[in-house]
């Protein structure tokens, strides 16, 4: 089940668990759609894939025990452990190559 991480990990942007600007990774890293198109250049920092849009858990249960209320949005913020220019020039090294080929 996906975490639903409450922050952009680059530039820490509040993303609650409607946030329809969300994006993440196979691995759930989180960040904004922003940071995703101007510094990540769709390539994770941690772990080199592409983004999508992550998915908006429902708010009310319609069918028992499954919503936010049952599954809460994790409040853990996570911050990424590499400088703007370490994720520069990761993601110049990698950004032509589409994510399915990385």
């Amino acid at each position: 089940m996906l975490a639903i991480k409450p922050n952009c990990e680059y530039c820490q942007k509040t993303l609650p668990a409607d946030a329809q600007d969300a994006m993440i990774c196979s691995y759930e890293c989180t960040f904004c759609s922003d940071c995703v198109k101007s510094v990540l250049r769709n390539v994770c920092p941690n772990c080199g894939g592409g983004f999508s849009a992550r998915p908006i858990r429902p708010k009310h249960d319609r069918r028992q025990g499954v919503s936010l209320a049952y599954h809460p949005a994790s409040t853990t913020e996570v911050h990424t452990k590499y400088s703007l220019e370490e994720i520069t020039a990761f993601s110049e090294a990698i950004k032509n190559i589409a994510p399915k080929d990385r």
